[in-house]
């Protein structure tokens, strides 16, 4: 049950990547998934950069709400209660295991890197050690498909369903009219 191929990034997906991380993006191969005013909010990142470093988060949380809310669940200790329930319930831990299968797969479609074979994200499949990627794994391949990821995403002040995006301002930047306003 793979997702990619993605729909093609725009260079204006690219302006509003590099403006929601504070940096250039880098290596995007895909939106895997977008806020309801169309911004995007996971992006898929190519498994070896173009600097040649291998990069195993193929579905990166690019969203400052969604991060943030993210964060906020890692410092409220969200992670220690979810490496208990993996412990104790078998079938999250076999859906767990599932989704780092089909994150690893899909991530294969964009080639493969040695040093990071069989290295999903997020600490799967035996633990958990990043809610930010397993969310946007969860975001990116929809409910069910991440046990963990769908937890940290009903347990956030963050839902995909309500825009939360900044003025990335970069319609104005590129001369491009600007979009219309997101709902809120």
């Amino acid at each position: 049950m793979t997702r990619p191929p993605f729909e093609p990034v725009a260079e204006r997906d690219l302006r509003i990547v590099s403006a929601q991380l504070g940096r250039a993006a880098r290596n995007v191969v895909g939106i895997a998934a977008r806020c309801v005013c169309g911004a995007p909010t996971v992006v898929a990142t190519a498994p070896r950069l173009a600097d040649g470093t291998p990069f195993p988060t193929f579905y990166y949380l690019s969203h400052p709400a969604a991060t943030a809310a993210m964060s906020f669940l890692e410092a409220a200790q969200l992670m220690v209660e979810c490496n208990e329930l993996l412990h104790a319930d078998a079938e999250v831990a076999a859906g767990y295991a599932r989704a780092h299968e089909e994150y690893l797969a899909d991530r294969a479609q964009f080639g493969e890197v040695p040093e990071i074979a069989g290295v999903s994200a997020g600490g799967m499949p035996t633990r958990v050690k990043c809610l930010h990627a397993v969310a946007a794994h969860a975001l990116a391949a929809g409910p069910g498909a991440n046990p963990i990821g769908d937890l940290a995403l009903a347990r956030s002040s963050w839902t995909p369903e309500v825009c939360q995006c900044a003025d990335y301002g970069v319609d104005e930047a590129s001369g491009a009219p600007p979009a219309a306003e997101p709902a809120r």
